[in-house]
């Protein structure tokens, strides 16, 4: 991935036409461009020409000073995991989502029916346990408190990639976060307890 300032996409017309062209001697194509700092995938576009990268770098600059670029990956499996705790957190088991467009976008995560959830994610016990351990990894780096849900793609190969934690995800009682600890023998009335304890505890 590459990380982008705004002022690389709009300060100067010298400089974008050279972002433009590191990021396709560094990542190529397809690629996706996202706002640093926002959720529910708003801002992001996956680019697969110049001219697709070029409006994908100027629309992502209009929702944060700080962007992400990455390098995209063929037909993923995307999971989430749903991490637990403060010091000593604890991981759920494994969900996968689904679903017929390019990525996840904003439409799809809340159109009812243009995505399915599969808990538990039917994968080898050897990759859910690393994706779980990886989940309590990248919420001990951040230094999360109370809940987060890191999201993972899968190659064909088994080859898993850490795409992102969420240190606030969704929390109705139709959002992953909950389902996946539900799938894990915590309900959401005690996840909500469990919750206010850990807001309680000193750090």
């Amino acid at each position: 991935y590459l990380p982008v300032l705004r002022h690389e996409v709009w300060s100067n017309p010298c400089v974008f036409p050279k972002l433009c062209d590191r990021i396709e001697e560094e990542l190529g194509y397809p690629c996706f461009v996202k706002p640093a700092n926002l959720g529910s995938s708003v801002g992001i576009s996956k680019a697969s020409t110049r001219a697709e990268l070029e409006t994908a770098l100027d629309n992502a600059a209009s929702y944060d000073r700080r962007l992400i670029v990455e390098a995209g990956i063929s037909n993923p499996r995307e999971v989430e995991c749903a991490v637990l705790g403060n010091d000593q957190p604890k991981a759920s088991v494994v969900g996968e989502i689904s679903f017929q467009g390019d990525f996840y976008d904003y439409d799809t995560k809340y159109t009812e029916g243009m995505a399915d959830l599969t808990i538990p994610a039917d994968l080898p016990a050897e990759v859910a346990q690393s994706i779980q351990d990886m989940a309590v990894r990248a919420f001990l780096a951040v230094d999360a408190a109370g809940l987060s849900r890191v999201d993972f793609f899968v190659e064909s190969t088994g080859k898993v990639y850490i795409n992102e934690i969420n240190t606030m995800p969704g929390f109705t009682t139709t959002s992953m976060y909950p389902r996946l600890w539900a799938a894990s023998g915590v309900s959401f009335s005690e996840l909500v307890d469990r919750l206010v304890q850990l807001a309680l505890e000193e750090r």
